[in-house]
């Protein structure tokens, strides 16, 4: 049994703190407002957020962010991207050298254009930091439905600790060295997941969404492999698998806002309707600048910024896509002569 502390009371903190009080480590959950802490510790349920799944007695909850992390073998960070860098601040003084802390948002910070490893690993430089993504909405794997992720981490020994953490018969985990591309695909995926849900709230079909899919994949690997990532994490479970589930889902909430927009709500309308925190629209404008400064064509994700942020209507942006000029599919391809 291991001790773990987890950061963020969300959903998916939540529903990963669930997962490891079953597998039998002891689990330590913190929350910064104090009433969810308070409603968390009576209710043993998370009615808004995490509706029918049952929390064990064995599970702890404070608003002592202190409590959640000294003594802790690990910890998990599940704050929604834009609270990355303030929550880890909060976190540093606390941590010791080499302490493991699992982030498990997907995120990339505009005003730095850095990651969420990243900017962990600058404000606590003492820490350990791994990454966790995949298929995984947290309303599933909350009710024990299975599916698979991968776990990042600098060393092997590091993800193979985590990788006996998280696994159990309906949580597979893998390993891999490449944080870098698992964070770039798990964040820009959510930039395509808002393209898909604008298309499903125009009333397109199957075939649009697949095109979405197959050439959001192509934009996200191009880019991600110019900066280092590599083509097995985008054509493995943290690219293309957390794509589809994230393009197609009912469980999706950057797909919901998508739709409401879609069907007419702006970026603002949108957001307050899903009542949770949309990264795709936080990771959408720091996608264009990566696509300017690496020189890469990333044309859906520039309509999406577009759409959120230019006042282009959703249709128009479609139209542009489809009228561009004709290219080959893939360019390395050679020709016969």
């Amino acid at each position: 049994m291991a001790k773990a502390g987890v950061l963020g009371a969300g959903s998916w903190g939540t529903a990963l703190a669930l997962l490891l009080d079953k597998n039998g480590h002891d689990v330590t959950v913190w929350s910064i407002d104090q009433a969810e802490v308070e409603m968390l510790d009576r209710e043993r349920e998370h009615k808004s957020k995490l509706p029918g799944v049952k929390l064990p007695q064995t599970m702890k909850f404070t608003n002592e962010i202190q409590e959640a992390i000294t003594d802790q073998d690990f910890m998990v960070l599940a704050v929604p991207s834009p609270f990355t860098r303030a929550t880890a601040k909060k976190m540093a003084p606390f941590v010791k050298e080499g302490q493991k802390i699992v982030n498990v948002a997907k995120g990339i910070e505009e005003s730095t254009l850095m990651t969420l490893s990243e900017q962990i690993e600058q404000e606590i430089p003492q820490a350990d930091v791994a990454v966790l993504s995949g298929p995984s909405h947290a309303e599933e794997v909350g009710r024990c439905l299975p599916t698979t992720c991968v776990v990042g981490a600098r060393t092997k020994e590091t993800a193979e600790y985590l990788q006996k953490m998280f696994m159990n018969e309906v949580f597979r985990v893998y390993t891999s060295p490449d944080i870098l591309g698992i964070e770039l695909g798990g964040s820009l995926k959510n930039v395509i997941a808002l393209a898909a849900g604008i298309a499903d709230g125009l009333g397109y079909g199957d075939n649009t969404k697949a095109a979405l899919i197959t050439r959001g994949i192509a934009e996200i690997a191009r880019l991600g492999v110019k900066m280092g990532g590599k083509i097995e994490s985008f054509t493995g479970l943290t690219g293309i698998g957390d794509l589809i589930v994230t393009c197609a889902s009912v469980h999706s909430r950057n797909r919901k806002a998508g739709y409401l927009i879609g069907q007419g709500r702006t970026m603002q309308q949108a957001m307050d309707e899903v009542q949770m925190v949309v990264e795709g629209v936080y990771s959408t404008k720091a996608a264009v600048k990566l696509a300017q400064k690496y020189e890469v064509q990333m044309p859906i994700i520039e309509q999406v910024n577009a759409v959120l942020f230019e006042e282009k209507s959703a249709a128009e942006a479609v139209k542009e896509l489809m009228l561009r000029d004709g290219k080959t599919e893939h360019s390395d391809l050679p020709w016969e002569a």
